[in-house]
């Protein structure tokens, strides 16, 4: 079977993964479950690969940094090449479109505007030419294109971002505090008084508010969240490592057992912090 030497090239950077991603979906010589993926069976594969790029990020492993946004740059080439099989766009097409995005939304670099000003002006900026490509496309409502397919606690704090650079906005944390002491009295009202629907609903509502607290100390709650689970992960491994020393397991044991080696754990990791 005759190749493209370019598949073969060790310095054949992006074009060799394309001449890859091509022949792989060959449809007479290439891998038949490469041959059989459509942007939406490989959606979940880029979206799981961008995760690991942001966990490399947080491990701060640099090695495995470079694996994994290899790995994404792959989702982009397939989505690109399934994209020109179909007749939809191409890799130069897209490539094209981001370049010309980054020279339109950076007039202070690329055009004559002044670089003499405050990452606040630059941000309005931003958001100004945004709206103008929203109009252009017939999508001027300033929340229009915050992607639905944003996991919901990510797009909870784009929508409020969006909303707040147009002045929809509490002006500090105070009022924002009060909202959830509001929203938590309505959730314990609908479990004592109402349905699972409405429950439901106002548990959402107090999660919206959180992520809007979250946004308003400069947290990133996806991050804040994460750093919880492993917290919680980390205290309860110790917890069952304490009851394996008896030759026991949680099931085995009982809640105030269990809750002793937990603030055990808890007591050892801010010792250990406060050396």
């Amino acid at each position: 079977m005759e190749h493209d030497p370019l598949i073969f090239a060790p310095d054949g950077s992006v074009a060799r993964l394309r001449a890859i991603m091509a022949a792989l979906r060959d449809p007479d010589t290439g891998c038949p479950w490469d041959i059989a993926q459509d942007f939406a069976s490989i959606a979940p594969y880029t979206i799981e690969e961008a995760y690991e790029v942001e966990d490399a990020i947080a491990q701060r492993d640099w090695p495995a940094l470079e694996g994994e946004l290899g790995d994404l740059l792959l989702q982009v080439v397939y989505h690109a090449q399934i994209a020109e099989e179909a007749g939809h766009f191409s890799f130069e097409s897209l490539t094209r479109r981001i370049s010309d995005k980054m020279l339109a939304r950076h007039p202070h670099v690329f055009g004559d505007e002044s670089r003499d000003k405050s990452a606040e002006d630059q941000v309005a900026d931003w958001e100004r030419v945004k709206a103008q490509e929203r109009a252009a496309q017939g999508r001027g409502g300033v929340l229009d294109d915050v992607a639905l397919g944003l996991p919901a606690l990510m797009r909870a704090v784009k929508l409020q971002k969006r909303a707040a650079r147009v002045g929809f906005d509490w002006p500090d944390t105070a009022q924002v505090l009060d909202k959830i002491i509001e929203e938590a009295r309505e959730l314990v009202e609908a479990r004592d008084k109402m349905g699972a629907a409405e429950q439901e609903e106002e548990f959402g509502d107090l999660l919206f508010v959180m992520a809007n607290l979250a946004r308003h100390l400069e947290i990133d709650p996806e991050a804040a969240l994460r750093a919880a689970n492993a917290k919680f992960t980390r205290r309860f491994r110790a917890i069952e490592a304490a009851l394996a020393d008896e030759n026991r397991r949680p099931e085995d044991s009982t809640l105030a057992e269990m809750d002793a080696f937990w603030n055990a754990a808890k007591a050892r990791e801010k010792a250990d912090a406060g050396r």
